[in-house]
C-alpha cells in the first residue's frame, strides 16, 4: 500500500546488501531508536528470482545462499529474522508473497545457522493452520525450529472470527511451551485489529467500481464535488466492484461489522451501532447510507472495520491473551498499510482503556501495562539495556499527563516523499517524550531533536 512515487523519491538505491543498508541508515538520525529484523521475502527473492515469486520449494543450494545472506545480516547487526506465512499477505496481483508456502526444511537451514552463529530471534506471522496436530501444524513446526536452534521467537497471536475460539489453544500452546523451557511469545494487540476504509484512506466500498477508477488520484475535494453529482451516484450504486483481492471485496463492504470512527475514535463500538443497523434505523438501503456518510464532514468520513479480536463483539479474548505470562503487547502496523492501518495508538490505548477507562470488567493495573510495553518487550527481542528506570540504562522515558491522556481519529497526511499519503494519529496527553536523555517531543510537537541512532544487535545490560 506504499505509493510507488513514495519509493521512488524517497529511497536513495545506494546499497543491494543488508550491511549495506545498515551502513547508510546508520548514517542518519533520528527522534527514536531503530534496529531492524532480516525479512524472510527479499532474502527469498534475491536468492531464487522468479521461482520465488512462483513459491517452489528452496533447494539445497539456495537454502545455503540464504543462510549466508542471513548471517551475514545478523554479524551487521539485525536483531532477528522475520517470515510471513498468512494467506493475508499478497502481492496487488492477489497472489500469496514468496514466502508463505516456504517449506521446514528451508526454515529449519535458516535457524540451524542462527544457532551456530549463536545470533537472532526468530518472528512469524502465520495463520494457525492445523492447530492441535502435533505432526503438521504451523506452531508444532516452530516449537520444533525453537527447541533445536534454541532461539528466542515471538508470533502474532489473534482472536479470528472464523475461528473464534483458537486462542485458548493457542495459549496452552504457549504454557507447554513454557514449561518445556522453549522461549516462545505471543505478540497481541490491545484493541480490535482492524482496517479503515473511505475516501481519505487507500480504499473504500466504491474502490472496485469503473466510475471511482477514474476518479482515484483526484484531490479529495474533486472527488466529493463528482460523487454528489446524481449520474456519478446512480452509477456508482449499482456498478460491480472488482478487485484481485477477493477478501478485500468482501471487507469493503460487511457493513454489519463496520463502524464509523468519530473524532473521538471508539475501537470496542457496540453490534447495534454498526452501519448496516443504522441504516436500517433510517430506513435506507444500506450502500445508499454508506456513499452519503462517506460525502459528510467534506468526505473526511472514515469507517473502522475490526477484522480481529472482535469476534463475539466483547473484550474477553483481548484481555486474557494481554494478561497472559507469555505475551507482550505487538503486532502494530506502521508503514506498509499506509492508507487503511493506523495502528499507532495501540499503545495509548492500552494505558487509555485497559488500565484507566474499563467499565465492562477490572482493569489492567497500570503498572502490568507499562512493564509489558517496556522491560518486557525489549527482552523479547533481547535489548537488554533499555526497559527499566535504572543507573547505566538508556534514558528513553514519557511523561504522561495521566488523566488528559486521549486519541485523536486517523487523519491524512501527504507528508510522505512525492506528496504520498499516509494516515496519522495523535495523541493528547503526551508531555514530554525523551530519547537518549534528549526531549524529542513537547506536548506532541516535534523539538527537532533527533538523537535516536541504528541499534546494531542485542545490547546488553551493564555490568
Amino acid at each position: 500500500d506504499i505509493p510507488g512515487i513514495v519509493l521512488k523519491e524517497g529511497l536513495l538505491w545506494n546499497w543491494q546488501s543488508f550491511p549495506e543498508f545498515m551502513d547508510v541508515l546508520a548514517q542518519r538520525r533520528f527522534d527514536l531508536d531503530l534496529a531492524l529484523q532480516v525479512p524472510h521475502g527479499p532474502v527469498r527473492v534475491h536468492v531464487m528470482g522468479e521461482r520465488a515469486v512462483a513459491r517452489e520449494p528452496a533447494t539445497a543450494a539456495d537454502i545455503v545462499q540464504m543462510q549466508e545472506m542471513v548471517a551475514e545480516a545478523l554479524d551487521a547487526g539485525a536483531l532477528g529474522f522475520s517470515t510471513s506465512r498468512t494467506l493475508i499477505h499478497r502481492l496487488k496481483d492477489g497472489s500469496l508473497a514468496p514466502t508463505v508456502t516456504a517449506g521446514e526444511e528451508e526454515l529449519r537451514g535458516i535457524a540451524q545457522m542462527m544457532k551456530r552463529i549463536d545470533k537472532g530471534v526468530l518472528q512469524m506471522v502465520c495463520d494457525y493452520n492445523g492447530v492441535g496436530d502435533d505432526d503438521v501444524s504451523e506452531l508444532a513446526m516452530w516449537r520444533r525450529l525453537v527447541k533445536e536452534s534454541g532461539r528466542k521467537m515471538s508470533f502474532n497471536m489473534v482472536q479470528t472470527h472464523y475461528a473464534p475460539d483458537r486462542w485458548r489453544v493457542l495459549l496452552d500452546f504457549l504454557d507447554a511451551a513454557h514449561r518445556d523451557g522453549l522461549e516462545m511469545k505471543g505478540q497481541v494487540c490491545s484493541r480490535p485489529i482492524g482496517m479503515l476504509f473511505g475516501l481519505p484512506c487507500s480504499f473504500n466500498a466504491f474502490s472496485g467500481c469503473p466510475t471511482f477508477k477514474g476518479l482515484a488520484g483526484k484531490p479529495l475535494s474533486e472527488i466529493v464535488t463528482a460523487m454528489r453529482q446524481p449520474e456519478i451516484r446512480a452509477k456508482l450504486l449499482t456498478e460491480i466492484p472488482e478487485d484481485p483481492n477477493k477478501a478485500l471485496l468482501i471487507w469493503l463492504r460487511s457493513f454489519d461489522g463496520m463502524f464509523r470512527l468519530d473524532r473521538s475514535p471508539d475501537y470496542l463500538p457496540p453490534p447495534q451501532s454498526s452501519i448496516a443497523a443504522q441504516a436500517q434505523r433510517n430506513g435506507q438501503p444500506v450502500l445508499e447510507y454508506v456513499y452519503d456518510l462517506m460525502l459528510e464532514d467534506e468526505g473526511r468520513t472514515i469507517f473502522y472495520f475490526p477484522a480481529a479480536n472482535y469476534a463475539y463483539r466483547n473484550t474477553e479474548a483481548i484481555e486474557a491473551m494481554l494478561r497472559h505470562p507469555c505475551t507482550v503487547p505487538g503486532i502494530g502496523d506502521g508503514g506498509a498499510h499506509v492508507g487503511m492501518i493506523c495502528d499507532a495508538s495501540l499503545t495509548t490505548h492500552l494505558l487509555t482503556h485497559w488500565t484507566r477507562d474499563r467499565t465492562d470488567g477490572p482493569r489492567i493495573p497500570l503498572e502490568f501495562a507499562v512493564k509489558r510495553l517496556t522491560r518486557d518487550s525489549a527482552e523479547t527481542v533481547g535489548l537488554l539495556d533499555r526497559g527499566l528506570v535504572a543507573k547505566g540504562f538508556k534514558a528513553d522515558l514519557n511523561l504522561i499527563d495521566y488523566e488528559r491522556l486521549a486519541i485523536n481519529r486517523p487523519e491524512p497526511s501527504h507528508d510522505l516523499p512525492g506528496g504520498g499519503m499516509r494516515l496519522v494519529q495523535r495523541a493528547e496527553g503526551y508531555v514530554a517524550t525523551i530519547v537518549n536523555g534528549a526531549v524529542t517531543y513537547r506536548d506532541g510537537t516535534p523539538t527537532q531533536e533527533l538523537p535516536g541512532r541504528l541499534i546494531r544487535g542485542p545490547q546488553h545490560k551493564p555490568a
